[in-house]
């Protein structure tokens, strides 16, 4: 993924938040200081974000007009038309996303370039894998060659099959999508629940009930060393609200993935349910322990 200059305007915004918030939230021990830090990291991420979230759209838009694509191939060699002037005939079609990799191919065609060549480079240059091993199987039928009318049907059947299974999947996991963002939603009420209410609660009735715990970073407390070398241990109160922070990003965090793998069949696309859910939970926690 190229870096442009949109994703250099966010990483800037991104950098300003954290100077304002290092150099006047910080030192005013203001409790808006961790919801900055979260808007810098999501201003950050969310241009790439953007770019997941419009990738997903672009291969699926390029998988419904490669359909319209190699029905228009078929029909013209139904008709008798060479492959070739078939592909050249759709030159003034409108594919959508898929236009530019069209036209591409027509030129490679026209400029003399084997056919098996084109169709390979027309198939890597969408970066779609359902488009590739469709391309692939073509090539293979041309190159043996076997009837590529009927292989042609063969292939926008086994497209339109797939097309049907993945919008079947994408359709039945919606309610689980929508069941996971909810379940993540209600974990994060609980962790605010157990950190503004309950903690307060039981660390006024018993503020010696963690006395003689002790892990680096997590424990606020110390003691002091009697004559006799013995360490008296005072009350020590252990971070909940680093703990719980961390708690949140990272169950958001695979939460997420697992959401777009059900969704998408795809780890990647699973990147913007992750920060979605990591910047709802960190920030509606640390909200509420702030006030």
């Amino acid at each position: 993924m190229k870096i442009k200059i949109r994703h250099m305007v966010g990483f800037f915004v991104a950098f300003l938040i954290l100077i304002f918030s290092l150099f006047y939230l910080y030192p005013n021990e203001s409790r808006w200081f961790k919801p900055a830090l979260g808007m810098v990291f999501f201003v950050a991420v969310f241009q790439f974000w953007i770019d997941v979230i419009n990738e997903n759209k672009k291969h699926n838009e390029l998988e419904v007009k490669f359909l319209e694509f190699v029905r228009g191939v078929s029909d013209g060699v139904k008709a008798g038309i060479p492959i070739p002037k078939a592909i050249a005939e759709l030159k003034k079609t409108d594919y959508g996303a898929l236009t530019p990799y069209v036209s591409k191919l027509i030129h490679q065609i026209e400029w003399g370039v084997p056919l098996r060549d084109a169709f390979m480079r027309f198939a890597l240059d969408t970066g779609n894998p359902l488009i590739k091993r469709s391309m692939i199987i073509v090539v293979e039928a041309e190159r043996s060659g076997g009837h590529i009318d009927q292989v042609l049907e063969a292939v926008t059947s086994s497209v339109l099959s797939i097309k049907k299974i993945k919008e079947e999947r994408r359709s039945n996991i919606y309610t689980q999508v929508i069941q996971g963002y909810f379940i993540f939603v209600m974990f994060v009420a609980i962790m605010i629940i157990l950190q503004v209410f309950l903690l307060p609660e039981l660390n006024a009735i018993g503020g010696t009930a963690l006395t003689g715990i002790s892990a680096p970073g997590l424990l606020a407390g110390g003691g002091t060393t009697g004559a006799d070398g013995q360490t008296t241990a005072f009350p020590s109160t252990v971070n909940f609200n680093l703990i719980f922070t961390f708690l949140l990003l990272f169950q958001g965090f695979f939460t997420g993935l697992v959401l777009g793998k059900f969704a998408e069949g795809n780890l990647k696309y699973g990147l913007k349910h992750s920060v979605a859910l990591m910047f709802i939970g960190y920030m509606a926690f640390n909200i509420a322990v702030g006030f």
